[in-house]
């Protein structure tokens, strides 16, 4: 058991907590949150007894083993396997403890040590390092690298595995998914769900925290407070409580009317099909989650360039990768067709690796392609995020020289109001970057993107260093907006609520996925028995047989996707004509909430908008019933 008993801790002249209580009790795995500076971290170091409370105490259970995942690297001297193995402190022990007793031939400490390295698993020590290391993506080839040879990302993976390697009762990891990609992520919250300890864990990936917290530590207001349940079950709580307080009513209620707008058209007979059953099941979610997060300081959205082109970019028969230093062509990509067009909002998914990144800056020009065409609507504007540009940004200017820098004739009001959604507050919109964090650094990236006006969206891990109020915020304002986009994420809980369709690049080969991320997830497992059986086999014969079954795999996919184009078009044509009926009527909804137009004097103009009404009401109807129609039969077709 955790206890904290009336704690307050000051850092400055501020207090993080303020006679906080709170229990945590034995095995179970909780999460915190909280505004950035609320104090996390803190809480962590008084669990570590790093800090002490001002007041107060923290009751640990005695002769507990805590493991925490380090934010810097210790020894970038040692290999991989090694430092990962360095986790387990006390199978180092007994391991220098077996080499003094050979060394100095005292065949009774030795023979002790050897039943004691038993004891603590030694034998497969080895096995569980490199299985850990795999599932957070790395290859068998980078166990013997030094870690001096990885970058930042994939030394923070590194401490990621070491923390993990530690026999330990409590387990405290402060933001693991920051660096890792979708792959690692369904991997590693497999893993912490087989945890036997006390998890103690931050993140801002909400669909994460759903899948492993059975409670929620909210730290707001100085306390501390617990919620039962995952991370939707806190939000559903907060909306009741919130909903509750009369000043927040009539914001609520906005709320949930902009989410409900975001799915009506799916809300009609949804035993029909189910992609319209999971539509509805989104949108009871996000009934709750608006309310939840009716307080947060970020609002924004993505205006859309006032012109357009139906195909925003194309790559034709190109060939996607680098060159290397001696001039050498590295082709990561052979040959690929792929598009992108006007309001579409694609997903990319495939394993750490394969080639979604090198895809994403062919697109933008980031990198030239080695051969082949890569052709641009007339009216396409990229907006392009990655985290290369985060250093992009003048270190020493502010968010609102940085907006007055792309438009210099935009005044300094309407720039201050526009980056208060961001979060640019006050002064802060004058601040220097170069005091700016990892967060604040990535919302004045997406404002400067937004300012600019794209149609299309190319976003390359954007939730990193966001805390959970502002993926939502980015979320919703990616609902919203009318453009195209195309995505990279980690984050579950943007994917499934933003985009429409997912593509999978995977065997230097660029793919459309029918399925969704579970069925994604049940594709990496199969894929790697796959691999774990070809590298257990004996000799090259069942690794070449495991060639040509990929491939007549891939053969057969690119059949299904062609029978089944005809009909993606029709439901695609379908859902245009409910999009462009339900624009209309919000149009006329919001025409008639005018209540000037009930005098005698607009009769005329009334029964004009009540005679449209009826004409797009029937128009949506029939669309959804054809939609449905249609979908059902995909559904079948899919199936045969």
């Amino acid at each position: 058991m955790i206890q904290f008993s009336q704690v307050s801790l000051q850092r400055g002249t501020q207090f993080l907590l303020e006679q906080a209580d709170m229990t945590i009790f034995e095995g179970q795995k909780v999460g915190l949150i909280g505004a950035n500076g609320a104090g996390k971290s803190s809480l962590f170091a008084l669990v570590r007894g790093l800090l002490h409370a001002d007041t107060g105490e923290v009751i640990l259970p005695g002769q507990r083993r805590i493991a925490f995942m380090a934010q810097e690297v210790e020894d970038v001297d040692r290999t991989a396997l090694e430092y990962c193995l360095d986790g387990d402190d006390q199978l180092r022990v007994i391991e220098a403890k077996i080499e003094v007793a050979q060394s100095s031939g005292d065949d009774h400490a030795h023979a002790h040590w050897l039943s004691e390295y038993e004891n603590v698993q030694g034998y497969t020590a080895q096995a569980r390092g490199e299985m850990l290391l795999q599932g957070l993506g790395f290859k068998m080839a980078d166990m013997s690298k030094k870690v001096a040879d990885f970058s930042g990302g994939w030394r923070i993976r590194l401490n990621l595995a070491r923390a993990l390697m530690c026999p330990s009762d409590i387990l405290l990891l402060d933001e693991p998914t920051n660096h890792l990609d979708l792959d690692a992520v369904m991997w590693l919250e497999n893993w912490l769900r087989s945890y036997a300890g006390t998890l103690l864990l931050i993140s801002h990936d909400r669909d994460f925290l759903d899948g492993i917290c059975s409670h929620i530590v909210h730290l707001f207001q100085k306390k501390l407070n617990l919620y039962k349940g995952n991370y939707s079950n806190y939000e559903r709580q907060r909306a009741e409580h919130l909903a509750q307080q009369q000043s927040m009513f009539e914001q609520q209620q906005r709320k949930r009317a902009h989410l409900q707008e975001y799915v009506d058209r799916f809300r009609y007979k949804a035993t029909k099909a189910k992609q319209a059953q999971s539509r509805l099941k989104m949108l009871e979610k996000m009934e709750s989650i608006g309310p939840a997060h009716i307080d947060s300081q970020f609002q924004f959205s993505i205006p859309m360039a006032d012109k357009t082109s139906p195909q925003l970019v194309s790559l034709i028969q190109a060939d996607l990768g680098y060159v290397l230093e001696d001039g050498t062509p590295r082709v990561q990509l052979g040959e690929s067709n792929f598009s992108v067009r006007d309001g579409q909002r694609i997903g990319l998914l495939g394993p750490n690796g394969a080639g979604k990144s090198t895809l994403i800056k062919s697109l933008v020009e980031e990198l030239d392609v080695l051969s082949g065409e890569r052709v641009y609507g007339e009216n396409t504007k990229v907006g392009y995020f990655s985290q290369h540009q985060l250093s992009a940004l003048d270190l020493e200017a502010s968010p609102v020289l940085h907006i007055q820098r792309i438009t210099p004739t935009a005044l300094e009001a309407d720039v201050r109001k526009y980056l208060g959604g961001f979060g640019f507050n006050g002064d802060d919109a004058l601040r220097a970057v170069k005091g700016f964090s990892g967060g604040e650094k990535a919302r004045l990236a997406l404002s400067l993107i937004a300012w600019r006006k794209p149609n299309l969206l190319v976003l390359d891990e954007p939730t990193n260093h966001l805390d959970l109020e502002m993926r939502q915020a980015l979320t919703e304002a990616l609902q919203e907006f009318e453009g195209a986009i195309l995505v990279v994420s980690h984050d579950r809980h943007l994917l499934n609520s933003t985009v429409d369709e997912f593509f999978l690049v995977a065997d230097h080969q660029i793919e459309a996925f029918d399925g969704d991320l579970h069925a994604y997830h049940q594709w990496l497992q199969a894929r790697q028995q796959q691999a774990n059986q070809a590298e257990r086999a004996a000799g090259g014969n069942d690794v070449k047989v495991e060639k040509v079954d990929r491939k007549e795999e891939r053969r057969k996919a690119a059949e299904q996707r062609e029978k089944l184009r005809p009909l993606r078009k029709l439901i695609e044509k379908h859902e245009k004509t409910m999009q462009t009926a339900q624009t209309h009527l919000s149009n006329i909804s919001e025409a008639m909430s005018d209540n000037d137009l009930y005098d005698i004097a607009n009769k005329d103009k009334l029964q004009s908008l009540l005679a449209d009404e009826a004409k797009w009401k029937k128009t949506l109807e029939d669309a959804e019933e054809a939609w449905f129609e249609a979908q059902d039969e995909l559904e079948q077709a899919e199936l045969s």
